[in-house]
């Protein structure tokens, strides 16, 4: 530096900062090396015009290839008015924060794209919206492929629009034979990465709509799942290759899209297999029996699972009578329903080498003590057991036997409710239990209704009270010319009504209505 007499050198090199010292008239002064350095060509008595220098700005500005900061200050020197620059090389500083602000950026990039991914437990909809989320943040169309089922393959794509924020959405099917190779070699983990043939394959799909194949680039990545990947994800930009920290971001994105999709299809595959067991356990209609209608309500505790601990059903008999049953297992839930699983299916086969409703179930009490017993659960169950047969003077003759249950009621076709006194010990308790069995005569637009405990225990009311059997029995007078199915939906209101909205156990009702054998018979299941 060549400053006046009065601007020492071993002052202004010792700054931090460039100094340059300008007169009044911007004719440079004086000049120290850091600043030299960021203002190459620039000497003492010369102005910055005439030595075809930028001029200097207070604040930031972009000096060559450097990013510099310049405050400025007048002061006296030698009792001459001049001013002095002080500039500072922030290029790294800058470049730190920028880099920073963009790692922010991605970060919370995939953070609201884990939120927003983790939401739609269906395969289609992550699908479609990693491919949305996707849109403009990492490219100009994005591409989700999902791993083949039954030999085709469902693809989702977003579009960015020519106003540069919006995009479009679509998606189709391709069998395992159009789909671009690039994708099954993602499928199997691999990152193709040949920028030549991707963008062809994608055209050749037409993936890449209107675009240019030579004017785009490429990324294929797989989209990771627990055991192999749940697809593909193709992101194509109408720019140069993605650096580092963009090819970062992509796999960051694509795992988070393959986690996304794979709890989607593990739910998927879950719910599929709840959705056939629920069905597999749920009360199967009553099948058609001349001179019977029956009608059945069935309200689990669990509504959400639709099957629990109640039971109900019937099989018709080769004599033109009927098997039916009613019953109630020990706990709740699915593992209550799996059990009244094995009962139903227990009954189902032991009908067929006895028909006697005592008899029966006491061969079933011994099967399901030996299947208790073997799982060590101790589960037991309480059920009524009847045999229906259509009586020479019409109507219908009942065999009724309990298992320790609740007893049936019998609507009178003049009204009356009777209650049958039959009694008896809990199926899958001991060995050799007493089964309580007594005929029923039902004449024609009569009734026998067979009922849970969920009925008369339900607590209800202003002060949490049991519905209980005399309730239920002032609810059933007056009803003897429903048809079973009306019926048995009444108990289920009339219970329903009496909970008001409070935890309940499972509620089931199930009637036998004797009618003409050329009646046409409705069966009717209530399932809020």
């Amino acid at each position: 530096m060549s400053p006046p007499s009065t601007f020492g050198d071993e002052v202004v090199d010792n700054f931090r900062e460039g100094v340059v010292v300008c007169d009044a008239s911007g004719v440079v002064l004086g000049i120290s090396e850091p600043a030299a350095a960021l203002l190459p060509g620039l000497v003492v008595g010369r102005t910055f015009a005439g030595c075809g220098v930028p001029p200097l700005l207070v604040g930031e500005q972009t000096l060559t290839d450097r990013r510099v900061r310049c405050r400025q200050v007048s002061v006296s020197i030698g009792g001459m008015a001049s001013t002095v620059f002080y500039v500072e090389d922030v290029t790294d500083a800058v470049a730190r924060s920028d880099a920073l602000l963009a790692e922010r950026g991605r970060a919370r990039f995939l953070e609201t794209a884990s939120q927003l991914l983790g939401n739609p437990l269906h395969e289609d909809r992550a699908a479609r919206a990693a491919a949305r989320l996707a849109v403009p943040r990492l490219g100009d169309v994005a591409v989700v492929v999902l791993t083949p089922r039954r030999g085709r393959a469902r693809w989702w794509r977003a579009v960015l629009a020519d106003d540069g924020e919006r995009h479009t959405v679509d998606g189709g099917l391709l069998t395992a034979g159009q789909l671009p190779p690039a994708v099954e070699e993602a499928w199997q983990g691999g990152e193709p990465s040949e920028a030549d043939w991707l963008a062809d394959q994608l055209a050749e799909v037409g993936w890449l709509g209107d675009r240019d194949p030579a004017a785009v680039s490429v990324r294929v990545l797989p989209l990771p799942g627990r055991v192999a990947p749940t697809g593909a994800l193709l992101v194509v930009r109408d720019r140069a290759e993605p650096d580092g920290h963009d090819l970062e971001l992509l796999r960051g994105f694509a795992g988070r899209a393959g986690a996304a999709l794979d709890a989607a299809v593990l739910y998927h595959d879950q719910a599929e297999v709840a959705d056939t067991l629920q069905a597999s356990l749920a009360p199967a209609d009553p099948p058609p029996v001349p001179g019977v209608q029956w009608g059945a309500a069935y309200r689990p505790a669990q509504s959400s699972l639709r099957i629990g601990g109640d039971f109900y059903g019937a099989h018709a008999q080769p004599d033109g009578g009927a098997l039916f049953f009613l019953g109630d297992v020990s706990g709740k839930g699915v593992d209550a329903a799996v059990f009244t699983g094995q009962i139903r299916q227990g009954i189902q086969a032991l009908r067929r080498i006895e028909s006697d409703p005592a008899r029966l179930m006491s061969l079933l009490n011994g099967s399901v003590l030996e299947t208790s017993r073997a799982h060590g659960n101790g589960r037991f169950a309480t059920m009524v057991l009847g045999r229906a047969h259509p009586a020479p003077s019409g109507g219908l003759s009942l065999t009724l036997a309990s298992g320790g249950h609740l007893p049936p009621l019998v609507l009178r076709a003049d009204g009356r409710v009777e209650t049958v006194e039959l009694r008896g010990m809990l199926v899958g308790v001991v060995p050799d239990p007493r089964i309580a069995s007594l005929p029923v005569q039902l004449g024609q637009g009569e009734t026998c209704l067979l009922f849970s405990d969920g009925v008369t225990e339900a607590r209800g009311g202003i002060r949490g009270e049991q519905f209980g059997m005399t309730r239920l029995v002032e609810a059933l007078r007056g009803c003897h010319r429903m048809p079973a199915p009306a019926l048995a939906e009444r108990v289920e209101q009339v219970v329903s009504d009496w909970l008001g909205g409070r935890n309940h156990d499972d509620i089931a009702a199930f009637a036998i209505r004797a009618v003409p054998p050329g009646a046409v018979s409705r069966h009717l299941r209530v399932v809020p």
